[in-house]
Order: C-alpha cells, then structure tokens, then sequence
C-alpha cells in the first residue's frame, strides 16, 4: 500500500519546540510563515528579525538566519539589511507593544517609504511578555495591569487601528487584517502572509498583515474562552479584511 504524505514540518521551521503559552496563536502564524517561506522557495535567502516581546523567540523557532532588534527597532533594522542586501528577503515579526508604541515611528515610515520588507504584526491587544500591561491596541473597558479599572478614552484614549492608519500610505504595496481562530481563518490567514511576501519578492512595497490573537494567560482565560473572545469583541473593534492589494491575482 502506497501512502500520501498530507502534512510534514516545515523545512523553515527549527527542530525546537514552541514554548509559548497554551492558546497562544504565535505557533500557528509561525507555522504558516514557515510553510509560506517553503512554497515561495526563499528559505536559503530570508531573514528574520525578531525584535523585544514574546515575538522575540521567533527567531529560535525558525531555521533562518536572523536577528534580534532593540524594542520597537525591527523595521528600522529591517530597512537596513534590505538596503544594503537586496537580494535578501527580509521580514518582521512583531507583536502590538512592539510595533504600535515604541516603534510607532519606525512603522508609519517604513511603510510611507515603500521598504521593500514584510512585517507580520501580531495584535492580542495587550502587552504579553512583560506581565499584561495596556497596549495601543488594547480594547475600551478592557482591565490590564496598567489599566485596572477598564481602558476608557478619557484616560487613557482610543484603541490604534494600524491597518487603518497605513492603508492611506503610499508605499504600502499590501495590507490585510486576518485571525487564526479557526481551520478556514487559518487558510485565508496563509493567503495574506503570501501575499505580503509577493509584494517584496516583486518589488512592489511595504507588505504587512495583522493577525488578531490570544493572550489567554494575560486576558485571564482558558484557550477555547480566548478564542471566542477573539470573535465577540476583537474582530468588532479591529474588522478583518484587505486594505490595499497591489500584488493582485496569483499566476
């Protein structure tokens, strides 16, 4: 009897197992760049930078050459080995703090320059690795260890859609919001991190995507109650969908 393999461990990823909380949906995006990275054929020649947070274990978990960036510098490293690297493929890994605080410069303008790099941004709406502090992302009413009594607009201000803040930027080449929550999120959030690679590999732009995720161990929740958190409030204050797409349709 002959048997069809129907899955086997991506070449990108590292032997090391993911040490990442239970319910955590880091392993699933890591999974899915891994087997993007495999299918596209860019293994030999992708770069990784994983900069301060829980995204910064990325890098042990896929066999790539990478890098580790001061909180919030990813981008601007990033921009740097592509500059000086072009035939490298480079991409981000970065979580809400990361990305929306401290490295709100380096993002806005690396994507406004078009660098031709791709950043998958995770948003669990909360700062994970340093104890469940409010993020920029955090949702209105929601309690952290910096906002116990609920974040409120008054004192603390709104929620940052970073999607919405880049999509009127022009050097973005393609941007979309997605979840994992589910086998059909998890193909269609496939189909984005492809395309934000694509959108490097063909010269076009800034590629970024969001993924909506969990913190069960933060939000206080066990995993199947994190996931439907995901569902009934996240996707209602950060709707899903493609901003800009100017990669088009695959060949």
């Amino acid at each position: 009897m002959e048997y069809k393999v129907a899955y086997k461990m991506p070449e990108s990823l590292s032997k090391k197992q993911f040490s990442y909380c239970p319910g955590c949906h880091h392993g699933i995006v890591h999974r899915l760049i891994a087997e993007v990275i495999d299918e596209l054929g860019i293994r030999e020649k992708t770069i990784i930078v994983a900069p301060v947070g829980c995204s910064v274990f990325a890098y042990e978990f896929f066999d790539l050459d990478g890098t580790v960036a001061a909180h919030g510098r990813a981008l601007a490293v990033a921009t740097g080995m592509k500059r000086a690297r072009p035939d490298l493929v480079v991409f981000t890994y970065q979580g809400d703090g990361d990305l929306a605080a401290i490295g709100t410069a380096e993002t806005i303008h690396a994507a406004n320059r078009g660098e031709r790099v791709t950043t998958i941004f995770i948003n669990n709406a909360i700062y994970g690795m340093t104890g469940g502090q409010m993020a920029p992302t955090t949702l209105l009413g929601m309690k952290t260890t910096t906002s116990p009594y609920g974040r409120t607009p008054e004192r603390e201000g709104y929620p940052i859609h970073v999607c919405e803040v880049l999509k009127e930027l022009r050097g973005v080449a393609y941007l979309a919001r997605t979840k994992v929550n589910t086998p059909k999120d998890v193909i269609n959030t496939k189909k984005h991190i492809k395309k934000a690679f694509l959108a490097q590999l063909k010269d076009i732009g800034f590629g970024l995507v969001e993924v909506l995720s969990t913190c069960p161990t933060n939000w206080g929740m066990d995993p199947l109650k994190a996931g439907r958190w995901v569902d009934e409030h996240m996707v209602k204050e950060y709707p899903l969908g493609v901003f800009i797409d100017k990669v088009g349709e695959e060949k």
